[in-house]
């Protein structure tokens, strides 16, 4: 694979000049460089998640005493929540479009007020 040269970088630089013209591309590489930042921020705080998942090495202590084992206590089990009642994707767009019907009514008569 051959690499990149001093033409072809001023090729790319033309085309990126020609695109998005000479005074939008400070604003363009300013906003490269702020995705790329915390892209790498993610991604170590990634990093940083998978390190803390996974469990250190616990050290072993040894009794020097034996102890009888407790009786374990039956645990109850969790109660779950009912879930919230399934709405179709149907009924979810016929309320979200009587939603903006009320809103649009409500600015058209904040409209005539004003």
């Amino acid at each position: 694979m051959s690499q990149l040269g001093v033409p072809e970088l001023l090729i790319i630089a033309g085309v990126l000049v020609l695109l998005f013209g000479a005074k939008k591309l400070p604003d363009v590489a300013r906003g490269v460089g702020r995705s790329l930042r915390i892209f790498k921020s993610e991604t170590a705080k990634l990093r940083d998640d998978d390190d803390d998942a996974q469990p250190a090495a616990q050290p072993t202590v040894q009794a020097t005493q034996t102890t009888t084992p407790q009786p374990q206590q039956p645990v109850a089990p969790q109660q779950i929540p009912p879930a919230a009642p399934v709405i179709s994707a149907e009924e979810q767009a016929r309320q979200l479009e009587e939603q903006a019907a009320r809103l649009r009514a409500g600015a058209g008569q904040a409209n005539k007020q004003a």
